[in-house]
């Protein structure tokens, strides 16, 4: 989850901030970013609002481009 640790970054969230405005821990913040696990479907729609960018994103760190 490459762009969510980039979007949080970019905006100067603490993970402590996302967790708590995303109703999960802060230590589940940290494993997603680090690759320790996975969220789920749902939890990505919601930060994908959250954050206002892609499920794409969120995941690679880039939007998805139609070649």
């Amino acid at each position: 989850m490459i762009g969510l640790k980039q979007i949080r970054k970019k905006r100067k969230y603490s993970q402590q901030k996302v967790a708590m405005d995303l109703n999960i821990s802060r230590e589940s913040i940290s494993y997603y970013e680090n690759g320790q696990r996975e969220p789920s479907l749902e939890l990505l729609v919601q930060m994908s609002k959250y954050f206002n960018v892609s499920i794409d994103y969120l995941i690679t760190g880039k939007e998805f481009q139609n070649k």
